[in-house]
């Protein structure tokens, strides 16, 4: 409250709306710290409520022309998204992307609700910019997400059906099913399901029909048996039935939502040829790397809760969630899309994912940290290492430290 206050001022004295945007961006700084006060899971409630609300502020200012670009047909106005685990239940989609993500991934969504593990289950190890979580995917199930996402798509109807009545000075469609920005949908399973495949068909049938692009989450470590899933036989019957459940389905000219695996940083060489195999031999659409890891790089293996439970995720993560990228990348030969996940805080961590084969960027621990104010300095700072380097667009730069 604060800081909108303070927004206010800067409001009264200027008639510039991007002025005004970027104070109100700057004075979330001052009102971020409090949130370090309050136990993790409750501060995280606080926010995701904060956004669903519209008590958070919206960005009006255009992205850097060099920050856009075209994934699966689908034009992306950043790179910049914000991962899954942040709104689970896909309470918050609009409030967002209005912060100026380029795209934003709900879930895990699971086919029933479940409580997820036993509380306390996410820790701070601030000083590292780290999280630990052993959620164990708490969701509020299918029908609950169905209906959310349902309604906010409805909306975004009667919003275009409007805008169409009006002068248009653009024939290009911006944005995705969810507005202006891209929605996913990511995936689980329930932690008491004995047929895997069928919970994430489940999903499908009933998620996909909102999502500009689905995932299966095969890599929480908080679900046992789950990251078995990466194994290459288990992982090519999965994504066939999946693939098959989503292309049985009726389509308008748009087609289906293309499909993405997250797959762990925890992997041996072989992990990796196998999963590059099966992304090849069924034209899976795309792969994030990576989710959170069991291992506790250094600095963090020497923090007091380090030997808690649970994956790790944040500043810690980068390197070995890099370091699979590059070679995610170069076992693909660069043909099937790559989402950088783990331990980006800044415009050149996202530089170093892309230029180790990422297309698009995802963040959370950040924004936990860092709060709305981390959106509009990752972006600028990301532009600027393109623009440094000579980069015309974000794909140009796409697998530069792999060629």
């Amino acid at each position: 409250m604060i800081g909108l206050a303070i927004a206010g001022g800067a409001y009264v004295s200027t008639a510039d709306e991007a002025k005004f945007c970027g104070w109100l961006f700057k004075s979330t700084e001052l009102v971020n710290p409090l949130f370090a006060l309050l136990d993790a899971e409750f501060a995280h409630r606080l926010a995701v409520s904060a956004a669903a609300h519209g008590f958070v502020p919206r960005e009006k200012r255009p992205d850097p022309s060099v920050l856009g670009l075209e994934v699966w047909g689908r034009k992306f106005a950043n790179p910049i998204g914000l991962a899954a685990g942040f709104d689970k239940n896909a309470e918050a989609v609009e409030g967002l992307l209005g912060l100026g993500f380029g795209f934003v991934e709900v879930g895990s969504v699971t086919p029933q609700p479940q409580e997820g593990n036993p509380k306390p289950r996410i820790f701070r190890l601030q000083e590292h910019g780290a999280v630990i979580n052993r959620c164990g995917f708490n969701s509020e199930g299918i029908v609950v997400v169905a209906k959310r996402l349902g309604a906010q798509h409805g909306k975004r109807k009667m919003e275009e059906t409007s805008s169409s009545m009006s002068p248009s000075t653009s024939d290009v469609k911006q944005g995705g099913k969810a507005g202006p920005g891209i929605l996913g949908v990511n995936l689980g399973k329930n932690k008491t399901s004995e047929d895997a495949a069928a919970d994430y068909v489940q999903g499908v049938h009933s998620l996909s029909q909102y999502a500009d692009y689905l995932v299966i989450n095969i890599s929480s470590p908080n679900t046992p048996g789950l990251r078995k899933l990466q194994g290459r036989q288990q992982l090519k019957d999965l994504v066939k039935k999946v693939q098959a459940a989503r292309d049985e389905m009726q389509w308008a000219e748009d087609g289906p939502p293309p499909l993405l695996v997250k797959i762990a940083p925890d992997l041996s060489k072989q992990d990796l040829e196998d999963i590059a195999a099966v992304a090849l031999t069924l034209r899976l659409d795309g792969l994030i790397i990576s989710n959170t890891t069991i291992s506790r790089p250094p600095p963090a293996d020497t923090h007091p809760l380090a030997q808690e439970a649970g994956g790790l995720s944040g500043k810690p993560l980068f390197d070995l969630s890099n370091h699979v990228l590059r070679e995610m990348y170069m076992l693909t030969r660069g043909k099937v899309p790559l989402i950088g996940c783990g331990g980006v805080s800044s415009g050149e961590d996202a530089y170093k994912k892309i230029r180790s084969g990422a297309t698009l960027v995802q963040l959370y621990t950040a924004l936990a940290y860092g709060g709305p104010a981390l959106i509009p300095r990752i972006k600028a700072e990301l532009a600027e290492c393109l623009e440094r380097d000579g980069f015309k667009s974000v794909q140009a730069a796409v697998g530069a430290d792999c060629r």
